[in-house]
């Protein structure tokens, strides 16, 4: 089934699950791009992020309300310390290379991957290895054969995008989300963070330097 965005039918507390996804990578590959193209069919060339920024995403999947808290954290180094806290309960995680800069690629294995396992408190937290910027592919650096060679051998689901062009997307976000929903610990976790937030004054505020849409 495809992934719909409804954010006029599901709104405010109607929603059947509240995930959090995490974007992790380099600086300058693409994330940012990649939320802004998601929650807002935008595209626009965008400075770093500083710190972590933070959106939501209302939608519908396979007959389920969904509320997506999707977290996208800056790639310099200065900000890993400030951005470690955010892996804690993210049901996904989106590592994001550049096709056109193989530094971006291997830094996945030597560092993002590292911080997965260090950081995040779910042993079954999905990942979804992304491989950006698919539209420069006369620049390309790094063949689709190895991304899915790198996918398969640290048990990532695997797509290529672009968010200049559009291209896969809405799919990268889709996959990742119906995989979370086929995983019975995660959705557990899911039902049991909605019941805490939904109770009066415990829904908590964005961090500092966040920005929100609901798109």
């Amino acid at each position: 089934m495809a992934l719909s965005s409804s954010s006029s039918s599901v709104s405010g507390n109607e929603f059947d699950h509240l995930f959090k996804i995490l974007l992790i990578g380099d600086s300058g590959v693409g994330k940012s791009s990649l939320l802004l193209r998601f929650t807002a069919d935008t595209f626009d060339d965008l400075s770093p992020t500083i710190g972590v920024d933070f959106k939501l995403k209302l939608m519908t999947l396979e007959g389920k309300r969904l509320k997506l808290t999707i977290w996208d954290t800056a790639g310099q180094e200065r900000f890993r310390t400030l951005t470690s806290s955010y892996y804690r309960g993210a049901q996904g995680v989106i590592l994001v290379y550049d096709v056109t800069r193989r530094d971006t690629f291997t830094n996945l294995q030597d560092v993002w991957l590292k911080e997965v396992e260090l950081y995040s408190t779910n042993q079954d937290c999905v990942k979804l290895l992304v491989g950006n910027k698919v539209d420069r592919d006369s620049e390309r650096a790094v063949s689709q054969h190895e991304g899915i060679a790198f996918a398969r051998k640290y048990g990532c689901l695997f797509l290529e995008s672009s968010a200049k062009t559009r291209i896969n997307v809405q799919q990268c976000f889709e996959e990742l989300v119906r995989k979370i929903l086929e995983t019975p610990s995660l959705v557990a976790e899911a039902k049991s963070v909605k019941k805490n937030i939904l109770r009066p004054g415990n829904e908590p505020p964005p961090p500092e330097n966040a920005g929100s849409c609901a798109c």
